[in-house]
């Protein structure tokens, strides 16, 4: 039932290519089998965090501000099926020593009840919800959506039957190979319907923001943070501002329906 657990340990070891895996997405032919073979069908919507969203700023229902942490919980409580990775791949890999190594990877759907119960386990609605409450405690940031990658990895079919909410940090995670993938690739990692981010002029250009963009997407000219069109809105310079000088806002007050419409395209969680 899924992959053996030699196949993890080997992926473990060549994660160290991850760049040049990366990298060679760009060559015309070999980057359009990649991405045949490992993408296609992709899409991930990087959710910000709850706590970088001012809400008197927000244009969601003041009567209930609805939050992005709310689009995995609505998943979470419509599937029938939850499995959580007893690791993160991708920071166990790396050695990270900054973010939680035991806070894998959240699945959703019937295709999850196939992976390999020796890196990962069956969950009830309620330990999925805890999961990703701790993850997002640890200053995670969710990736929720079809992953091709996943259900290979994983050896688990069919892939449409296969949610990915990743638990990402800036330091390890494949999110962070966006900004070197061809931009055919990179397109299915998306932001997330609404998501503003703007520099005030609080902003005295001391960089802080650029050490946390995981796309690299924020870059300190003439003494003034800039964000370009990488962004991908996760929040994360929102939330080490020293100055509080970048604010994110949501502006489209459908995020929730428009977010979960997008994804449900993709997979059948149920």
């Amino acid at each position: 039932m899924g992959r053996p657990l030699w196949f993890v340990k080997l992926l473990k070891i060549l994660y160290k290519l991850r760049k040049f895996a990366a990298l060679i997405t760009n060559m015309p032919l070999i980057g359009a089998l990649i991405e045949k073979l490992v993408f296609s069908g992709d899409t991930l919507v990087c959710l910000p965090r709850d706590t970088v969203i001012p809400i008197d700023q927000s244009l969601t229902p003041q009567t209930e501000t609805v939050l992005p942490s709310r689009v995995v919980e609505l998943f979470i409580e419509q599937a029938n099926y939850h499995w959580i990775m007893d690791f993160c791949i991708c920071r166990s890999s790396n050695h990270c020593k900054d973010y939680p190594s035991e806070l894998g990877c959240l699945f959703l759907g019937k295709a999850a009840m196939k992976i390999n119960p020796k890196i990962g386990h069956k969950a009830s609605k309620e330990e999925a919800l805890e999961h990703l409450k701790k993850c997002r405690q640890a200053g995670l940031i969710h990736f929720i959506g079809k992953v091709k990658g996943d259900a290979l990895w994983l050896g688990v079919s069919p892939g449409n039957q296969l949610l990915t909410i990743c638990n990402c940090c800036p330091c390890c995670c494949i999110s962070g190979l966006i900004k070197y993938m061809a931009p055919s690739i990179a397109k299915n990692y998306k932001k997330m319907s609404g998501v503003e981010l703007k520099v005030t002029d609080r902003c005295v250009g001391c960089g802080t923001c650029t050490k946390f963009c995981f796309v690299s997407a924020i870059h300190v000219i003439n003494k003034q943070a800039v964000i370009g069109e990488m962004c991908r809105g996760c929040g994360r310079c929102a939330e080490v501002c020293p100055r509080n000088a970048i604010i994110l806002t949501i502006t489209d007050d459908q995020f929730l329906h428009r977010t979960i419409a997008q994804i449900s395209n993709y997979v059948t969680i149920t």
